[in-house]
């Protein structure tokens, strides 16, 4: 692997997605993307007593969805990477406990579907590991519950807000080859411009992106043109725009080849406010719809960033800024052979 610049790794050896799996709620399987999704539910506590144990289903869920697509069994994973929304990643921790298998938690908040994805690939560059399993959730429930006001409240809600995605992505990586490379990842720096309000995430963190984007063009000497998409995760409506005019300024117009996940997974129509967020949004547009374009030819490359906001209720309560982040994977399409 080489280290181009200080963020951004840029893989030597052939580091292929396997397969995908994928699973979500009742309004993401009422969206525009709900036939690229393998698991859906018609209510949120997907079969569970609670939505804690809902969230966990999801990524259950998805996980086997992963590996039947990929006719292994779970045996041979080397290492899971897994990330959620809840305090300690208690849905990570507790469904690796039902696996048994060699696991590394992570968190970057709504950024951990690129940066589970980008060490597993690190990994399995590295020899550390043959196969890795990157997967992530959320809970539409279980986060408004711990992040803003518990859903049984019924607080209003500004249009700025987004909504949290109940859903879960996963994704097999190794060195077998597929249609799918895994080409090169920058992971990005925190950044703060002092945004307090948790109901305006993508406000907060439409600088990340900005600043992890044009570092990636930076480092690899490229520009928008060379893809065919660059993907945020869940800025939606609010930080689209700005994202857009931030990029701009420093020369780099993304308006023809950008979309956001938070505005792809739901019609807008749908009761989401200005879009989707969440750990779940970026990975089951990318896992469900986006590679599967890769895959059938629409796009030879594109570029996902997934944005997290790195608060706790705590910091909330106590007035503190806002710190963001945003982590980017670059994808290309290859004929197998």
């Amino acid at each position: 692997m080489a280290k181009i610049g200080k963020q951004t790794w840029l893989y030597n050896q052939q580091i292929y997605v396997n397969s995908t799996g994928t699973a979500v709620g009742p309004l993401e399987a009422q969206g525009p993307l709900s036939n690229t999704f393998d698991k859906k539910y018609d209510e949120l506590h997907c079969n569970q007593d609670n939505w804690e144990l809902a969230e966990r289903q999801l990524m259950k869920d998805s996980i086997d969805a992963c590996m039947q697509r990929a006719g292994k069994d779970k045996s041979g994973i080397d290492v899971i990477l897994a990330g959620d929304l809840l305090n300690q990643n208690v849905t990570s921790n507790y469904v690796a406990k039902e696996l048994g298998l060699p696991f590394l938690c992570m968190f970057g908040a709504c950024s951990s579907s690129m940066e589970t994805l980008a060490t597993g690939a690190a990994l399995i560059e590295g020899g550390f590991a043959a196969q890795a399993l990157a997967v992530v959730s959320s809970h539409n429930a279980t986060a408004e519950r711990q992040f803003r006001y518990p859903t049984e409240y019924g607080g209003q809600k500004p249009k700025t807000a987004t909504f949290t995605v109940t859903g879960s992505g996963a994704a097999l990586i190794s060195k077998e080859k597929s249609s799918i490379r895994i080409e090169a990842a920058t992971i990005g720096r925190v950044m703060d411009y002092g945004a307090t309000d948790p109901f305006d995430m993508g406000s907060a963190m439409a600088p990340a992106a900005y600043d992890t984007i044009k570092t990636h063009f930076s480092d690899l000497g490229r520009m928008p043109g060379d893809y065919d998409l660059i993907a945020t995760g869940d800025l939606s409506g609010v930080g689209t725009p700005i994202l857009r005019d931030m990029l701009k300024e420093d020369g780099y117009d993304v308006d023809e080849i950008h979309n956001d996940c938070g505005l792809m997974i739901y019609h807008s129509d749908q009761p989401v406010f200005s879009g989707g967020s969440g750990c779940g949004c970026s990975a089951v547009v990318t896992y469900g719809k986006l590679l599967s374009d890769l895959e059938d030819g629409i796009y030879k490359r594109i570029m996902v960033v997934a944005t997290g906001a790195l608060m706790s209720p705590t910091m909330v309560q106590q007035k503190e800024t806002i710190p963001t982040i945003a982590h980017a994977v670059v994808f290309v399409r290859e004929e197998e052979e």
